[in-house]
C-alpha cells in the first residue's frame, strides 16, 4: 500500500526512519508548552473563547505543521488558564510537570488498563501505588481500590458496591417490595442524585439530609430522616458524608455519622474527591478523623494533587467486597492470580494509564512536598477569611475547613433582591480590573463569590490587591 500521501510524522515509524523530523516536531510543541505556561500569568485567568466553527471542518487532505502549530496556539491561549495565580474560582488546579509528563509518555505507549495484559506494568503500578493510598486513610490491610475517570464515577460505584453488598443482590438484582434508598447531606455533589437515577433508583433515592451553619451535615435531621424512611416502607443501605462541599469546603460530622451507620448496618461512604488531599498534611489531616471508618471512600488527586485530569479513585476497605459483588470476568482476557484485571473492577473498560502521571507526582514531589504546598494554601486561607471579617459589608457563608472561602457583599443599602446582581458584578469588575477570577455559585438559594486558594503561586500580595479591588469597587458602588 502506498502511504506517501500521509505526512511523513502521521506516526512514529517502530523501526526510527523518522526519528529526525518527529524529534523536530515534538521539540516546536514542548516549545508552544513551555511557551504558553510559563507565559500564564500574562493572559487573562479566563479569556474569551474563540469562534471555531471554520477551523473543526474535516479537510480532504493533510494541513500542514507550521498551520496546526498555529491553531493549536491560538486555542492554548484562549482557554481557561488554571495556572494563572488568579484563577482561583473552581476546585481546578494547574498540573505537576511530572503529570503532564506521565500524560505523555503513556499516549504515546497506548496501553489499556483493561487487562494486564493490554497493560502490564501499569496495571501492577496502580493496584501498588492505591493499596498506599488506601493506607494513608487508614482503611486496614484489606484495602485497595481503583482509578476511574472523575469523582461521579467513583461515587457512582460505591454506591452500587454498597446496594449489592447490603442487600446482596449482585446476581438477581433488587427483590421486589425493596425500595434502596441512600443519605446525603442537602450540599452534597449532585453525583448522588445521577447515581440514583442511572441505578434505576430515581433521584428521590438520594434522601436529602439538612446542614448547620457551616454547611455539615445535621445529625438531629439525620436520624429523622432515617427514621421517616424506615417508616415509608424505604430501606437505607447507605450513608454518605462529605469532606470538602462544592461550595464551602465543609466537612461533615464523620465520626458521628460512622457511630449512627454502625448502629442501623449502612454503608459508609466518604465523598473526600476534593478533601481526601488533607491527609498529607500533618496539621490537617485531624480533619478527616472518622475516614478511616469508612467501607469507600471518593479521591481525586486531580484536584488538591495538581495531577492533571482526569485522575480520581474509588477506594474500598474490603478490597473483597468489590471482587465479589461488582466484579464481571471478561472471557477474552487472561487470569492473573496476583495481579487483577482492572477493566473487570470497573464500570469502565477500556482505560488510560492514569496511575504513571500520579505515581511521578507523587515520587517527585514527596508527602513532605505535599504538606508544604497544603500548609501554603491554608495560610492563604486565613488571610482571606481575616481580610472577609475586616470589612462590615463582606460576608462568610461558613467559617472555612478548607482553603474555599464562600463570600458575598451584604450592603445594607441594598435590598435583597439586588444583592445577587451586585455580586456578579463585583466578580465581573475583580475579572477585568483585577485579572482575577471566582465563581458565583448558588448557596442557600442566593448567589455567592468563591475563592478557591489553590495555585501554589497565588500569594499573599495577590490577596492583598484583590481586597483592594473589592474595596474601590465599594467605594464606587455603595
Amino acid at each position: 500500500m502506498d502511504f506517501s500521501a500521509l505526512p511523513t510524522t502521521a506516526f512514529i515509524h517502530p523501526a526510527g526512519k523518522n526519528r529526525v523530523a518527529i524529534a523536530a516536531l515534538l521539540h516546536q510543541v514542548v516549545d508552544l508548552l513551555v511557551d504558553t505556561m510559563a507565559q500564564a500569568s500574562d493572559r487573562s485567568p479566563l479569556p474569551n473563547p474563540l469562534v471555531l466553527e471554520d477551523a473543526v471542518k474535516l479537510p480532504e487532505t493533510s494541513i500542514g505543521i507550521e498551520q496546526l502549530l498555529k491553531e493549536m496556539r491560538s486555542q492554548l491561549h484562549h482557554s481557561m488558564n488554571a495556572a494563572h495565580p488568579g484563577y482561583i474560582g473552581h476546585m481546578d488546579s494547574m498540573p505537576t510537570t511530572l503529570s503532564v509528563i506521565g500524560d505523555c509518555l503513556v499516549a504515546a505507549l497506548n496501553n489499556n488498563m483493561l487487562s494486564v495484559e493490554m497493560s502490564p506494568v501499569f496495571s501492577q503500578l496502580e493496584t501498588l501505588v492505591i493499596r498506599q493510598i488506601a493506607q494513608l486513610f487508614g482503611l486496614g490491610a484489606n484495602a485497595n481500590g481503583v482509578l476511574v475517570s472523575g469523582g461521579s464515577l467513583a461515587n457512582l460505584q460505591a454506591l452500587i458496591v454498597a446496594r449489592n453488598t447490603i442487600f446482596n443482590i449482585f446476581e438477581n438484582g433488587i427483590p421486589p417490595g425493596k425500595q434502596p434508598v441512600f443519605l446525603v447531606s442537602e450540599v452534597a455533589h449532585t453525583s448522588f442524585q445521577k447515581a440514583a437515577m442511572v441505578m434505576g433508583l430515581g433521584t428521590r433515592a438520594a434522601i436529602s439530609v439538612a446542614t448547620n451553619q457551616n454547611s455539615q451535615m445535621d445529625i438531629d435531621d439525620l436520624t429523622d430522616k432515617l427514621s421517616q424512611a424506615q417508616a415509608n416502607g424505604q430501606h437505607p443501605f447507605a450513608l454518605v458524608a462529605t469532606a470538602g462541599t462544592t461550595v464551602t469546603g465543609s466537612i461533615d460530622p464523620i465520626i458521628d455519622m460512622a457511630k449512627i451507620a454502625q448502629h442501623h448496618k449502612l454503608w459508609l461512604h466518604v465523598d473526600a474527591a476534593y478533601g481526601g488531599a488533607v491527609i498529607l498534611s500533618e496539621r490537617h489531616r485531624h480533619l478527616l478523623s472518622g475516614i478511616e471508618q469508612a467501607d469507600s471512600v471518593t479521591f481525586n488527586p486531580q484536584k488538591w494533587l495538581y495531577i492533571s485530569k482526569t485522575c480520581s479513585m474509588v477506594l474500598f476497605r474490603q478490597f473483597d467486597q468489590l471482587q465479589r459483588y461488582f466484579r464481571v470476568s471478561a472471557p477474552y482476557m487472561h487470569d492473573h492470580h496476583q495481579w487483577p484485571n482492572l477493566g473487570e473492577l470497573t464500570i469502565q473498560g477500556t482505560r488510560h494509564p492514569d496511575i504513571l502521571k500520579l505515581w511521578l507526582s507523587l515520587q517527585h514531589i514527596g508527602r513532605q512536598g505535599y504538606d508544604i504546598i497544603i500548609e501554603h494554601t491554608y495560610a492563604l486561607t486565613r488571610l482571606f477569611t481575616n481580610a472577609v471579617k475586616a470589612r462590615p459589608f463582606l460576608a462568610l457563608a461558613s467559617e472555612p475547613q478548607m482553603n474555599l472561602i464562600c463570600f458575598r457583599s451584604e450592603l445594607p443599602t441594598i435590598s435583597i433582591d439586588r444583592r445577587d446582581d451586585w455580586n456578579y458584578q463585583l466578580q465581573q469588575w475583580l475579572l477585568k480590573q483585577g485579572n482575577t477570577f471566582l465563581s458565583l455559585p448558588v448557596y442557600r438559594k442566593e448567589r455567592w463569590l468563591k475563592a478557591v486558594l489553590l495555585n501554589p503561586f497565588t500569594t499573599q500580595t495577590h490577596i492583598e490587591q484583590l481586597f483592594a479591588h473589592i474595596d474601590d469597587f465599594h467605594q464606587r458602588h455603595a
